[in-house]
């Protein structure tokens, strides 16, 4: 079980290749990964800011339930802050388990509690100016089923 939060890019296939590469034991891994979504074409950038420490250890304790409800062999968590652009991957979550239900659920887990209860403030850059992503009820919603 592996956490890094990081303002560099990372290599999206380089990442999956040694996560899959490393489950000698696993028969499914799974990935996702969160990019940086221009809805109305008027983003020019989005900036995401965490307090260290307190973000390792909310994503930690999320990433231990994780271990806990599911049989993983192993778990990575890559989420990134500071300035993105529009593209950009800003999360990655790869889980491995025996079987694929496991990993799948675990994997959706983990993206649900990252999107709505990770201690992330982002704020998107337009045209218009700059404002602070409030919290969506679908993602709270999404939260019920676990």
């Amino acid at each position: 079980m592996r956490l890094r939060l990081q303002a560099e890019p990372f290599a999206l296939g380089a990442e999956a290749q040694a996560f899959a590469e490393a489950q000698a034991g696993a028969g499914a891994v799974v990935t996702f990964t969160g990019l940086v979504r221009d809805n109305a074409g008027q983003l020019s950038a989005m900036e995401i800011e965490h307090y260290p420490g307190m973000t390792e250890k909310a994503i930690g304790a999320m990433m231990d339930q994780a271990q806990a409800r599911w049989a993983l062999e192993d778990a990575l968590v890559i989420h990134r802050h500071g300035r993105l652009l529009p593209g950009e991957a800003i999360m990655m979550v790869a889980t491995a388990a025996r079987h694929r239900a496991e990993a799948f659920a675990a994997a959706e887990f983990l993206m649900d509690y990252l999107k709505s209860r990770a201690p992330f403030w982002k704020k998107e850059f337009g045209a218009d100016g700059a404002e602070w992503v409030a919290a969506r009820d679908a993602d709270e919603a999404a939260l019920t089923r676990w």
